[in-house]
């Protein structure tokens, strides 16, 4: 295993893998969708109230609710089959858009239906790292997570500088119609594409795919919430796994913060609809540009030595803005700080180790909530010091705070001996 992931792979081997090429599309599909939802919720929710922090939490409602999927539900990613769950996932999501689109629904109710289907992302997510897991190897599978985080990205890229005109186009209710047709399109490339002979586990130990082992599985050794507390006790007990869920997500809480200030900080400055929607797009530019000159030009071991000086690359920007710079130098300030986010590529390997191998599943759906709940406290904790002090001032203390949390663990952030 240590001399597959020494050899250094190519994103082409990485899509030479027809499961692989199905997950890409349907997460291409479903984050941009997500994307598209938030901003036009978020539109919405500035233009009445004018509120930073209501519009920070409105940018990442689907985010802390991930926290009770995941403590409560996340066994289910290792105990029934992936395509089921990815495929439910995604036509559940469309459903949501559908009520949205349809049911002239206040803002409150909007808000908390997003919220309530953001519980099970943790089972999706956990489901689809199994996926990658399954049928890439070595440093294919690096790449591979590269290429499943970069998908991600660009789609928040575009779902950051199209949500704003979609939303003057069509409308609040149209627009959510968008992102329940690509929701749709994403769960059929999912049933129709990825394995019929999923793997499903049981009690820490592998059974065949199928309805009736599917079944069983589920109620084997207990309910899907006691399994679920007994795997994440295990997880957190596991040696390395904790502090490596740490370094992974709490940057990328406060990385979340700035973004979600950036539509008040964007009418404090007086900047145009054109130059806010860059400005929400500029650190999903600067993520895609950081993993793939990392990724592609850089061997596996090098991109591991990268880890510590990515996250000060990724922490040091947003500190600049506490003075009020040139538009052109705010933005080149979030692309930096994007790129910095490649620092992910050099952990990847480290935490698939780390995982016992029966709780993989639930391993990854761990991080994602944990990651998806901090990033959802985040732009709260942010959001309360924008109410009382500048924002560009706000925006520079979560620079701060990621400067002072990446030195914190900069034991952990560098590759082992």
């Amino acid at each position: 295993m240590i001399d597959q992931f020494a050899t250094k792979a190519t994103y082409g081997q990485v899509f030479a893998v027809a499961q692989f090429r199905a997950v890409f599309a349907g997460r291409l599909l479903g984050v941009m969708s997500d994307t598209l939802r938030s901003v036009a919720l978020a539109v919405l929710v500035f233009d009445q109230t004018g509120s930073p922090l209501l519009t920070a939490m409105t940018m990442t409602i689907g985010f802390l609710p991930q926290a009770a999927g995941g403590l409560f539900l996340a066994a289910m990613a290792d105990r029934f089959s992936p395509r089921t769950l990815i495929t439910t996932g995604y036509a559940l999501q469309c459903a949501v858009g559908l009520l949205l689109a349809f049911g002239h629904l206040p803002v409150a109710p909007s808000l908390l239906l997003v919220a309530a289907v953001a519980c099970l992302t943790p089972v999706t997510t956990g489901a689809t790292a199994r996926v990658l897991a399954a049928v890439l190897t070595g440093d294919t599978y690096v790449l591979g997570r590269s290429l499943s985080y970069i998908v991600a990205v660009s789609a928040q890229m575009v779902g950051m500088a199209a949500g704003g005109t979609l939303v003057v186009w069509l409308g609040v209710e149209r627009t959510m119609l968008v992102t329940a047709g690509a929701h749709l399109l994403a769960s059929v490339i999912s049933r129709l594409f990825l394995s019929h002979t999923d793997v499903v586990r049981a009690s820490g130990s592998a059974v065949a795919g199928g309805s009736t082992v599917e079944g069983r599985s589920a109620v084997e050794g207990g309910s899907i919430v006691r399994k679920t507390l007994q795997g994440n006790a295990a997880l957190v007990a596991a040696p390395g796994v904790l502090k490596l869920i740490m370094v992974q997500c709490l940057p990328a809480a406060y990385l979340a913060a700035a973004g979600s200030l950036l539509i008040p900080y964007s009418a404090q400055r007086g900047f145009n609809p054109t130059e806010t929607g860059i400005l929400l797009a500029a650190t999903s530019v600067g993520m895609l540009i950081g993993d793939v000159v990392i990724g592609r030009a850089f061997t596996p071991a090098t991109r591991e030595r990268l880890v510590l000086p990515l996250l000060l690359v990724m922490g040091t920007p947003s500190i600049t803005l506490v003075l009020d710079l040139p538009y052109p130098a705010v933005t080149a300030a979030y692309v930096v700080t994007g790129m910095g986010s490649a620092y992910l590529l050099g952990l990847q390997r480290r935490f698939l180790e780390a995982l016992p191998s029966h709780l993989q599943g639930q391993g990854f759906a761990l991080l994602n909530t944990t990651t998806m709940s901090i990033q959802g406290v985040g732009p709260l904790v942010f959001g309360v010091f924008a109410e009382f002090l500048p924002v560009g001032l706000a925006i520079a203390l979560t620079g701060v705070s990621s400067v002072t949390t990446t030195l914190l663990l900069r034991d952990v952030a560098r590759p082992r001996k």
